[in-house]
């Protein structure tokens, strides 16, 4: 490809065309109106500030299929029945420049957080262990199959809702840990029925999901998969079930696949850990997910978006080179980044900014530093929520009390509101 690769158009298998292959990738917003955990003020002006970035396509942040799994007391929910009215102003934001709008759709599983008061679900009955911070987490039991069946069916009515509400596709969280991805690792799923055991047991809740959505949506509408190309645990999901997992998702009708890594366990996905690179440059660490997604690329029948800390223009280009045998990356996903500069893409197609260095706290804990990373993140989002400037240079510890504070609040306000619906 030449050096412009970045801002070439993409054609996706549901017959769409995406103007460049540079997406904003999901990031954890928490900033749902509450009660009611849906898309309000705070959300429009951030997703406002990103459609006027320059971006191909828009992924929201996570949108929870059940109202009793957050990931967060600020997270959006969208279920049938739900009002679509916000969530149809929402994607008229996102598409409002040459972005496509898509959706993320999840559930947390055993990820929740204990002060959200619900009950924490999962393939089997093992907690998160994150050693001192464990007992911030709720305690899961194991699935019933019957609760399995209901959860797929979530999945997909609220893919029908997104399609309503005018989004161009969802999609299927099954990465960084959370319920899809739970049921993937044999560390998380201990199973002995039809839904664990080997990986095409393990794989079934995934492959179900896709299956059901892509049958009850238009064929225009589309449908992705987030996976990890690895859990960076031992004993856990390996790169090697990934790329099988991936040629089983060939011929469903999968539009996209994008691929990161880690969970809350080993936070990779926030760049503090990829348990493979010693010295942890920032070279090494954006190009280590970038090798992965080219190895999977040559077996999968559709494009491959890479995410994983990404910052650089000259890593963005290499990213997007084919390999030796004609297989690359076909498109990237710019997660925190944009959360720091919203004009990313802009800035890159004219020659600025090329290189960003995102601050980082240097802590040996990497479960905390993880927790950290995603604090300061967070507090630059709600600072362009609130149409302030972003402020770079935030304390982590400073960052990570006023987002418990605002958890505290948000998680209040979250309880009630479930004690009226109950």
């Amino acid at each position: 490809m030449t050096e412009s690769a970045i801002f070439q158009p993409l054609a996706l298998p549901n017959g769409s065309t995406v103007s460049n292959r540079l997406c904003k990738a999901a990031m954890e917003e928490n900033l749902a109106e509450q009660p009611g955990q849906y898309p309000g003020t705070s959300l429009f002006a951030l997703y406002d500030a990103w459609a006027k970035g320059g971006v191909g396509m828009i992924l929201t942040g996570n949108v929870m299929v059940a109202p009793s799994s957050l990931t967060g007391p600020g997270g959006v929910v969208l279920e049938k029945g739900t009002d679509l009215a916000p969530f149809k102003r929402w994607a008229d934001i996102g598409k409002s420049g040459s972005a496509q709008m898509w959706m993320q759709i999840n559930h947390t599983g055993r990820q929740m957080y204990k002060n959200l008061g619900e009950e924490a679900v999962s393939p089997s009955d093992k907690a998160l262990d994150l050693g001192k911070l464990s007992s911030l987490f709720a305690e899961p039991r194991a699935l019933q199959e019957s609760e399995i069946e209901a959860i797929i069916q979530r999945f997909v009515d609220t893919a029908l809702q997104a399609e309503a509400a005018g989004f161009d596709g969802v999609q299927i969280h099954s990465a960084h840990g959370y319920l899809s991805s739970q049921f993937l690792s044999p560390l998380t799923n201990q199973r002995t029925d039809q839904w664990g055991g080997s990986l095409e047991n393990r794989a079934r809740f995934l492959l179900s999901i896709v299956e059901r959505v892509r049958k009850a949506v238009k064929l225009s509408f589309g449908v992705a998969v987030k996976l990890n190309s690895a859990d960076f645990q031992k004993g856990g999901f390996e790169f090697e079930e990934a790329r099988q997992v991936v040629e089983w998702l060939n011929g469903h009708g999968v539009d996209f696949v994008e691929l990161s890594g880690g969970s809350y366990e080993s936070p990779a996905m926030t760049g503090s850990e990829t348990g493979a690179e010693p010295d942890n440059s920032t070279g090494k660490r954006e190009a280590y997910f970038i090798q992965f997604a080219r190895d999977i690329a040559k077996v999968a029948d559709m494009p491959i978006m890479v995410t994983g800390g990404i910052t650089k223009r000259s890593t963005a280009e290499d990213a997007m080179q084919n390999d030796a045998v004609g297989f690359g990356v076909e498109m990237l996903g710019i997660a925190r980044a944009m959360a720091f500069n919203p004009n990313l893409p802009n800035d890159w197609k004219e020659g600025r900014s090329l290189e960003f260095e995102m601050p980082s706290p240097n802590w040996s804990n990497t479960s905390l530093k993880g927790l950290a990373t995603m604090a300061i993140t967070k507090a630059q989002m709600g600072r362009m929520a609130a149409g302030k400037p972003v402020n770079p240079n935030i304390s982590p510890i400073r960052a990570m009390l006023a987002d418990q504070w605002h958890t505290a609040r948000r998680a209040k306000n979250y309880r009630k509101w479930r004690a009226g619906k109950a």
